[in-house]
């Protein structure tokens, strides 16, 4: 995904700037103190859902109910967030078992330990994580694999081109009616009435930049996906993780399961 210079200063979705009625809840709130937030705020666009960055503790409102924890320098964002004031609005949200999405760095963020760093964070996933863990830049790659737990007649597959049951087709400007209603689901089911975590994403792209991999699983965590039998996305209750950047592919499945929960 190339996304445009609009975006590197774009604060909020257009509904949340002019302050539309639709847009005063149900907000993703994007951590845009480092690394990758401009991609994932193009990509719900993309998706006509309402988000707004966060870069001091004032930006986190109660219009927000789902944040993204994007991809960058973890420990540069762990200092940031202190500074910023950020880091207790979003350990409270995050406690509260809201919708929290970490990609890459922000897997570091919410994970309970790293194994190759002192450093704790949200300590909110249950699952010990490698900074760094193919090397660095020259470490990067990409990959393919299904995204998703779910198996036998409970897995509901959505393959690539498709989108999550209750989601229509992403426009540049918004969408409405059951995709609407789906951006805005707050009980773990899209519009069309299926569970989030029956949903399995077919042969999603993966695409690592420095990238961590769980060195360990804890029990209250679910694996959605693996490579090269190294863990790099999990799942659990409403926190999602992955290793790897959807933000930076033009599939939009992941962002779509996120809005779900």
């Amino acid at each position: 995904m190339v996304v445009a210079v609009e975006y590197i200063a774009k604060e909020k979705s257009a509904d949340v700037a002019a302050g539309a009625e639709s847009a005063r809840h149900g907000v993703t709130g994007i951590l845009a103190v480092q690394g990758a937030f401009a991609e994932h705020a193009a990509m719900l666009d993309g998706l006509g859902a309402p988000w707004k960055l966060l870069r001091a503790a004032e930006d986190f409102d109660d219009s927000i109910d789902r944040v993204i924890l994007p991809g960058g320098e973890s420990t540069t964002q762990g200092k940031l967030l202190r500074a910023t004031g950020l880091f207790e609005p979003i350990a409270e949200h995050i406690a509260a078992g809201k919708p929290v999405f970490g990609t890459c760095a922000g897997m570091i963020l919410l994970a309970r330990k790293l194994d190759n760093d002192d450093n704790v964070y949200f300590g909110a996933l249950d699952a010990v994580v490698r900074r760094n863990a193919y090397g660095r830049q020259l470490g990067s790659f990409a990959a393919t694999a299904d995204f998703g737990s779910a198996a036998g007649d409970s897995a509901v597959v959505v393959a690539p081109g498709e989108h999550v049951p209750g989601f229509a087709a992403p426009s540049s400007k918004a969408v409405s009616g059951a995709a609407a209603d789906s951006v805005r689901n707050p009980d773990g089911h899209t519009a069309a009435g299926v569970p989030s975590a029956d949903v399995v994403l077919k042969d999603f792209p993966l695409v690592f930049i420095r990238g961590p991999f769980v060195a360990e699983v804890g029990s209250a965590v679910t694996v959605e996906t693996s490579v090269d039998g190294n863990v790099v996305g999990l799942r659990q209750g409403n926190i999602l993780a992955t290793a790897f950047h959807p933000e930076l592919t033009d599939d939009t499945r992941i962002h779509e399961l996120f809005l779900s929960l």
